[in-house]
Formats: structure tokens, sequence, C-alpha cells
């Protein structure tokens, strides 16, 4: 019996924020999609009875990994230091297809900055108002 043998490639994950597609990350990690909350709480009663409390929280977050050489943290610094609400959307091409993020984001603060004598990392944590996973 034969299983199945996936396959991804990291070239065929994009992230755009605010239209543009964001380049440069870092080695490892280059984007993390994580929802806030759950879907819903559950609690029972002395007696055992279940409830079940639906959650209607759509906050997400998005951290983005970047180089410091990259590009586009331009993009992301002035996003972030104008305050500026925008969409954000990561796309994977692969055999399994996502989309995650959302039409209304912001940038929680601009990163912390490092030199040293190696390239340092910028990692930017984006708040995503009405997160989605489709």
């Amino acid at each position: 019996m034969t299983g199945h043998i996936g396959t991804y490639d990291a070239r065929k994950v994009t992230t755009t924020a605010n239209g543009i597609i964001l380049t440069g990350y870092a080695d490892g990690t280059m984007v993390k999609c994580s929802k806030d909350n759950d879907n819903f709480e559950a609690s029972s009663s002395a007696q055992g009875d279940a409830v079940v409390s639906i959650n209607g929280d759509s906050l997400g977050t998005v951290e983005i990994t970047l180089n410091q050489t990259s590009p586009s943290i331009v993009t992301l610094n002035k996003l972030a230091n104008e305050r500026t609400m925008f969409p954000i959307w990561v796309n994977s091409n692969n055999e399994i297809k996502e989309v995650v993020g959302g039409t209304k984001a912001m940038i929680t603060k601009v990163p912390d900055i490092e030199h040293g004598k190696s390239v340092a990392n910028r990692v930017y944590t984006i708040k995503v108002f009405d997160y989605q996973v489709k």
C-alpha cells in the first residue's frame, strides 16, 4: 500500500500588505498566522449539563519575519508609523491551497531593530480585525 506523498514549496507562498507583495523573508518561519481566540467556550454545571458559548471574535494575528535587507521593510515601517489600516493576505499555492488574512489590519508597532556582525531579522506583528481562513 502506498501513501500520499505531499510536496511543499515556500516559493509558492506570497504575502500582500496593502496590495504590495512582500519579499526578503528571513530564514526559517516566513509568516505565522493565528486566530486570537477559540471559536467557542464550553463549560458544564455541577450536575454535568454542558453549555457552549459561541465566540463571535474575529481577531487574528499575522507575524512576518524579514531580514534587515528586505525591501519590504520600507513599506511595513510606513504603514506602522502612519497607523494605517490595510488588507493583508497570505496565499499558499501549494498542494493544499490556503488564503489567510483580512481586509482590515494594522501593524502593532515598528519592530525591534538590531545591528551586528550578521544580518538580523525584523519581526512585524500585524493585528487583523476580520481574520479569515479560506
